[in-house]
């Protein structure tokens, strides 16, 4: 075929046809963008249902560091240990206390809060976190207060009948666990920050000569037990509480700072 007729057909051609190529273009980013979107929901609804499942093996390490701390009330063995730690640490050389454990025990939950604000999006949106945030800390402390009272065990510093199980170390323990299942899917080490964070603030409870070994390692697990709770019981409070035809308010218990009552939650209509 001569060369003009050549370049003549082709551009019939592209002209013809550019339009419907333009259009079959568009079509495909659409559908691109769809299916990008129907993947992304799959996923959330995949990480949210990964969440909310239940594991009971997942609560044998938590429930063994409580037994732990119960039995070292009664087991002589268990208990020297904790005389023998605690003259290592403190009695056999005091030292002047330090304060930071007070404030470090919630730095994993607030790192939650801190990397979202960041963009760095963990798995739940923040209504949906602050309400499991809030029923780990009613487990915790429940648990905490009833357990001091039922125990009336004297501090090592002779301060209080008040030190089974570690609040603060508990506290530590439930955010660390809060820090790791909300970025777990995007990095352990997330959550291995985390539980530095608790396993030191454990550590500076025992320093300043205010917890037994046995009162870290239960505090520990009520923490952790408590937040691996809330994850699994939250998606089931969501659908009755959060749901179109659910009540506006919610009343539940709780205990914070030797001092219990009812939280009152209000949900305002759109």
């Amino acid at each position: 075929m001569p060369y003009t007729k050549t370049v003549l057909l082709f551009s019939l051609v592209v002209l013809f046809c550019f339009p419907s190529q333009a259009q079959f273009v568009i079509d495909t980013t659409q559908a691109d963008k769809q299916e990008f979107k129907t993947t992304a929901l799959k996923i959330k609804q995949s990480r949210e249902k990964e969440t909310g499942r239940f594991r009971a093996r997942s609560l044998f390490i938590p429930a063994f560091m409580i037994a732990y701390g119960i039995t070292s009330m009664e087991a002589e063995i268990l208990e020297d240990i904790n005389v023998k730690l605690n003259d290592e640490m403190f009695a056999g050389d005091p030292h002047k206390k330090i304060s930071i454990d007070n404030y470090l025990q919630y730095a994993p939950a607030a790192a939650v809060y801190g990397l979202n604000a960041l963009g760095i999006k963990g798995t739940h949106n923040f209504r949906d976190r602050t309400m499991i945030c809030l029923m780990s800390n009613i487990f915790l402390a429940t648990s905490v207060y009833a357990a001091k009272k039922i125990s009336h065990e004297l501090r090592p510093d002779g301060s209080g009948f008040s030190t089974f199980p570690s609040g603060h170390t508990a506290e530590a323990f439930a955010a660390a666990e809060f820090l790791r299942q909300e970025y777990k899917h995007i990095s352990p080490w997330y959550g291995y920050a985390g539980y530095a964070v608790a396993v030191t603030t454990g550590y500076l409870r025992m320093y300043n000569n205010k917890h037994w070994l046995s009162d870290v390692v239960a505090g520990a697990g009520v923490g952790i037990l408590s937040t691996r709770l809330a994850y699994w019981l939250y998606p089931s409070v969501k659908n009755i509480f959060f749901n179109k035809k659910a009540m506006n308010t919610m009343i539940m218990p709780y205990y914070q700072n030797r001092g219990g009552g009812l939280a009152l939650i209000y949900r305002f209509r759109n």
